[in-house]
């Protein structure tokens, strides 16, 4: 196992600290399921604190409305985590169980070239302030009129354990950069990577106390007071469907704002006209960190002329994906994050079964992996829209192949769903594939290969997958309150 240094204190009001009751939880790698170590527990005092502190620095300092002096704190977090980012990737292989090779995407480089550095540029590109043409008010009075942006408040943040860097670091740059004020809430199976920022924070900022704070706990209910605290604006959060109506329903009390982005169902339509080869690799996605991604594509929809060749197209590229230690460097999958995950994901390829879909490779533990909570790639085919396996979120690395007659066929059974996170389309015609796509109801969608996403580029969907967007101008608005101003000219 590689040697780290992790945090395991809370970070509140400018301190590191230990839980209020002196509890901690232990940290699990899921590759071996080994105890990495312990981390602190926090308790409702301690969130209490945590958000107590934001409200306080969000209304008694100049924060909000100092936009130099939070570049300049950006940019010293951003400068300490790129002087730190290989104790960090040592950190998140060990405590998500993500393969070497992602930590050089978005587990870890993306966001660290993207997620604050792109905040910190629009900061002063951003029309904070719109002048409107004078027009005539109450009376026949010229009226000079203004459009200015502020921030929310108090940002609740709740994060996934999936991708927890890319997530907390994501809404960390856009919610602090915009002028709020934040309490971030890690997930329980990943809290290194949240404390590790914290301690950053702390040793290399001068970030005012209460500006971020950051809490680890194993009991959800602590999270969940940041949805039901009148002191906390907006709730911004990653997870499930189901979570993400939980905290719609209990934020109504206070009309909390929301960011959910939420899960997905996605589909690639591969066309009859499709170069096969290269269209049937992207069902190798399912197999990028297990299958452990909101926007991954789960449904495979090939054409009935065309079907079994994408069939045993995809059984050999999905056979021939490497997974096991995700210490090393030509691993695609490592395990999945969890026990009760590894059940849940092999709970759905039995139902699958019973629904009479074919199961035409992997579907179950590996024989020769004794430790970790890894499940073999999987691929269902003769699958039908409805079955569960069709319309649920998995969450592990199992495709499910789908056929369809023709274009309109193809879309109808892509927007067939609760979901509309992402997807993809391939043609050999690139004008057929931004056709079909303009048709899907889906927040993303990939052309021929394309890939839709970026600092600069909105992530979030339509449907169940969620309300707002992260990253981009769009993602800088929702952490913006809009005020209109008016006074007399001369």
């Amino acid at each position: 196992m590689s040697k780290v240094n992790p945090e395991t204190r809370l970070f509140i009001d400018g301190k590191l600290v230990d839980a209020s009751e002196g509890k901690t939880f232990e940290n699990v790698n899921p590759a071996t399921e080994d105890v990495l170590g312990r981390v602190a527990d926090a308790s409702s005092e301690d969130m209490q604190r945590a958000i107590a502190a934001a409200r306080r620095a969000f209304d008694e300092t100049d924060w909000s409305t100092n936009r130099a002096f939070r570049k300049h704190c950006l940019g010293q977090l951003q400068d300490a985590l790129e002087a730190e980012k290989e104790e960090l990737r040592e950190q998140l292989i060990l405590e998500v169980g993500c393969p070497r090779s992602l930590t050089y995407g978005p587990q870890l480089e993306g966001p660290l070239n993207g997620a604050v550095r792109y905040p910190m540029t629009l900061m002063d590109e951003y029309a904070w302030e719109t002048a409107l043409p004078d027009a005539p008010g109450m009376g026949g009075i010229m009226n000079t009129r203004r459009i200015t942006k502020e921030p929310v408040g108090v940002v609740g943040a709740i994060v996934p354990w999936n991708y927890p860097f890319e997530v907390s670091y994501n809404k960390l740059g856009q919610a602090l950069a915009t002028g709020n004020t934040m309490v971030l809430k890690a997930a329980p199976d990943t809290p290194w990577n949240a404390t590790f920022v914290g301690r950053l924070a702390a040793e290399h900022t001068d970030i005012p106390p209460g500006v971020l704070n950051v809490i680890t706990s194993s009991d959800h209910l602590v999270g969940e007071q940041l949805t039901l605290s009148p002191e906390v604006d907006l709730i911004s959060f990653t997870g499930s469907t189901a979570v993400g109506k939980r905290i719609m329903e209990k934020g109504a009390a206070t009309l909390k704002r929301l960011f959910l982005e939420l899960g997905g169902k996605s589909a690639t339509i591969a066309l009859d006209d499709a170069d096969f080869p290269s269209a049937m690799r992207v069902g190798l996605a399912v197999c990028s960190h297990a299958g452990q991604g909101c926007a991954v594509p789960t449904r495979m929809l090939l054409p009935r002329s065309r079907y079994e060749e994408g069939v045993e197209l995809l059984r050999a590229n999905l056979a021939a994906a490497p997974y096991g230690d995700p210490q090393s460097p030509d691993v695609m999958m490592g395990p999945l994050i969890s026990e009760k995950q590894r059940s849940r994901v092999l709970g759905y390829i039995e139902q699958g079964i019973e629904e009479g879909a074919t199961l035409a490779l992997g579907g179950h533990r590996p024989k020769d992996m004794t430790k970790g909570w890894y499940v073999e790639p999987t691929l269902f085919t003769d699958v039908d829209n409805s079955m569960v396996i069709a319309r649920e979120e998995i969450f592990g690395p199992v495709l499910v192949v789908i056929p369809f007659e023709d274009d309109d066929d193809a879309v109808r059974i892509a927007n067939d769903s609760n979901y509309g996170l992402g997807g993809a389309v391939n043609s050999g015609s690139f004008e057929r594939s931004l056709a079909v796509a303009r048709r899907v109801r889906a927040g993303m969608l990939s052309i021929n290969g394309g890939m839709p996403y970026g600092s600069d580029l909105p992530f979030g969907g339509f449907k169940d997958s969620g309300v707002g967007r992260q990253n981009g101008t769009a993602g800088f608005d929702q952490y913006l309150e809009i005020k209109s101003l008016a006074w007399p000219v001369g």
